[in-house]
């Protein structure tokens, strides 16, 4: 399980030992590095960035903070450290040991899997790519440029998987990944979610506690896999991920901070008078990345997802905590539906509900995370609370794809939507007040723009105002 972070491309994976694995990857190199000088991170060329490289797969020491240039970045291949004989935990296959190889019968669904997962990764990137020229300091442009190279090193674990086990098929799939692009009207990324824009800091924090939090629960439905292989490299994914949704749930937390700042300094209601970011516009924000994330989880009613679990190819969100028997074949979970003009709960098949009790999960997450954001609003004294809007709200995949629905979860007529709507999601003018904000970047060491706050603490032990990019 050691790593020589000084190889060509930096793994654990025994890449020497198979020589034609290693020149397919390292034919597929020189494709991403100008796939990240395209459409990674514009102007980043030079810069010498304190980011953290990750070195090893041990709990403890497994990164290594100091500065890079962002195009010699160690991305690399690690999987987290074997289970010995792991058997699969779910399923029809309950009870087997996991498979080192990829099963014939399931290698179209596996790869369905580890595509899908895979095209995420560079979405986000080239969604986020011209965000370092308003960065409200140095301390977020480093961690954008630090969940921007995870995101990389995230595709090139689902990039290892491809070509290892799936021939020229996972080749093929590969060189797609490079081809897609977020928004692309001839070319999208697979999912909707990761063709939106994300053009200003508040929609990057809201994106990063949101949208990459439903990547935390698909990486963990996906560690559970009976496919070894896929299992471990999302046990190793998860690591880096918790650190992006730290950068959304502490980023939003620090724009709450300086709205209520001002309210109080000023004993207004008006912030954006003051150029902070008022708290309706943060809740219009909210709506709109919540909303946007939920349809990731896909239909409420699946026969997919059912199969990928009877299958052992995906799992629950901790399946081994579950107390269940693990099959699903005569168990039922609740699931909402439209009834009329109302939404009202009914029982459903859980096999085939696998996606909802994902999404069950993950909406518990987030209220967890809005709570603590409403602390912050109580502290000051301001009798104001941020909400998670209704499931129903805003959707366009599943069950409320077809109907129109309030915060609350009333159903009302598209009427009522046509003229309500920019109360519950950024209007232009919400969209174009956040971007007047943001016009140009904040560069001095500790310094901070004006509609957030200061983080509590800095990277990695370092001061808040520590360099943490160093321009030419």
């Amino acid at each position: 399980m050691q790593v020589d972070i000084n190889e060509r491309i930096p793994n654990n994976v025994d890449l020497a030992s198979d020589r034609r694995l290693l020149r397919a990857l390292e034919s597929w190199q020189p494709r991403y590095l100008e796939w990240w000088r395209e459409m990674g991170p514009e102007g980043t060329q030079s810069l010498d960035v304190y980011l953290r490289t990750a070195i090893s797969v041990d709990a403890k020491g497994w990164a290594h903070f100091d500065y890079v240039k962002m195009p010699e970045y160690r991305w690399g291949i690690f999987l987290a450290k074997p289970e010995p004989d792991r058997r699969i935990a779910f399923g029809a296959h309950k009870g087997e040991k996991a498979w080192q190889e990829v099963p014939g019968e399931h290698r179209t669904a596996l790869r369905r899997l580890i595509v899908t997962q895979g095209d995420t990764e560079p979405a986000s990137v080239e969604q986020q790519r011209h965000l370092g020229r308003t960065c409200p300091s140095l301390y977020d442009l480093r961690n954008l440029f630090q969940v921007n190279v995870e995101e990389g090193r995230h595709l090139w674990a689902m990039v290892y998987l491809l070509h290892a086990y799936f021939g020229r098929d996972g080749r093929e799939e590969a060189e797609a990944m490079l081809e897609r692009h977020a928004g692309d009207p001839d070319k999208p990324r697979i999912l909707g979610a990761f063709n939106e824009e994300t053009p200003d800091w508040l929609s990057f924090f809201m994106f990063t506690f949101f949208t990459d939090r439903d990547g935390k629960y698909q990486l963990a439905a996906l560690a559970e896999s009976g496919f070894d292989p896929l299992a471990r490299s999302c046990r190793f994914m998860l690591t880096e991920e918790a650190h992006h949704m730290f950068v959304g749930e502490q980023g939003v937390a620090r724009v709450v901070e300086r709205a209520c700042q001002i309210m109080r300094e000023r004993r207004t209601d008006d912030v954006r008078a003051w150029g902070g970011i008022d708290l309706p516009t943060i809740q219009k924000y909210l709506n709109f990345h919540f909303s946007v994330s939920l349809d990731l989880f896909g239909q409420e009613l699946s026969t997919n997802a059912a199969n990928y679990y009877t299958a052992g190819l995906k799992g629950r969100f901790e399946e081994t905590r579950i107390d269940d028997d693990h099959r699903l074949l005569d168990a039922a979970y609740p699931v909402a539906e439209v009834d009329g003009d109302g939404i009202r709960m009914r029982e459903a098949p859980a096999l085939t509900a696998i996606n909802e009790r994902l999404r069950d999960d993950y909406i518990r997450d987030c209220a967890k995370g809005v709570e603590r954001w409403n602390r912050v609003i109580a502290k000051h004294e301001i009798p104001f609370r941020l909400a998670l809007p209704h499931r129903a709200f805003n959707r366009r995949v599943g069950t409320f794809a077809s109907v129109r629905a309030t915060p609350e979860g009333r159903l009302v007529s598209e009427a009522e939507w046509t003229r309500r709507h920019g109360e519950w999601l950024p209007t232009e003018e919400d969209r174009a007040y956040v971007r007047s904000l943001m016009t140009g970047a904040v560069t001095e060491p500790g310094k901070m723009a004006n509609w957030l706050a200061p983080p509590a603490t800095g990277i990695n032990g370092k001061p808040v105002d520590f360099e943490y990019v160093r321009f030419a």
